[in-house]
């Protein structure tokens, strides 16, 4: 099974390849959107491994909640290369991706939208499966909650960006938690091989990312409000 993995979610961008029981990384440099070095990354990863683009079998990409720009660029890369090999797309959110990293198992995801927001889902490990126990939302980091029972252990970029309001929100049942991690590609492509072994992939054309807000950008009039610059 080989399956190139892409996220582009945040600012810090990454590539992967799962090949077999070996995985191959590379961190995507650049401006945010990384549009001008996704690809010449995806090509080294490639000849590193030695494996060439025709002999993939699905490609994987961060399908969100995440910065618009990089999720649709994901999706749209994801897509073309997957239309010109005639393979299919496996969509992985990238709250699962980063809950996968945690090694607790219940965990709370909740990484920085942005806005002043919050991303957040929670996730419990069942043997080596996680089992989604709330579904991805976005919300202020006052109004943010805990699923109604048990310990969490926090995980994410939301608890370094906005921990001071964050923290009291959640209360006592947060076990712990780290605002370093960040979802990986590598995270992506192992999601996306259990996903691709029970058939759980998409047409390249019907491949979308995940947005659980509509709003993707503040007005001037909001950003001045808000103590920012025009």
């Amino acid at each position: 099974m080989k399956i190139l993995a892409l996220e582009t979610s945040t600012e810090t961008a990454s590539v992967a390849l799962l090949d077999g029981d070996r995985l191959h990384e590379r961190s995507v440099a650049g401006r945010p959107g990384h549009s001008e070095t996704i690809l010449p990354e995806i090509r080294r990863l490639l000849d590193e491994a030695g494996v060439p683009l025709e002999a993939l079998d699905a490609i994987a990409f961060g399908a969100g909640p995440g910065a618009f720009t990089g999720l649709r660029l994901a999706c749209g890369v994801a897509q073309g290369l997957a239309m010109g090999l005639g393979k299919p797309v496996i969509p992985v959110g990238t709250l699962a991706a980063l809950a996968s990293q945690c090694p607790h198992d219940a965990i709370f995801v909740a990484a920085d939208a942005r806005m002043s927001e919050v991303y957040f889902a929670a996730y419990r490990r069942v043997g080596t499966a996680l089992q989604e126990c709330q579904a991805p939302a976005c919300a202020a980091p006052a109004g943010v909650a805990l699923p109604a029972e048990g310990e969490w252990f926090g995980f994410g970029s939301a608890f370094r960006a906005y921990g001071d309001a964050l923290l009291p929100a959640l209360g006592p049942r947060l076990a712990g938690h780290d605002g370093a991690p960040v979802p990986l590609a590598s995270s992506v492509a192992r999601l996306a091989a259990e996903r691709f072994a029970h058939g759980e992939v998409v047409d390249a054309a019907l491949a979308a990312p995940l947005y659980v807000r509509d709003k993707v950008a503040l007005t001037t009039a909001e950003r001045l409000a808000s103590g920012g610059k025009a």
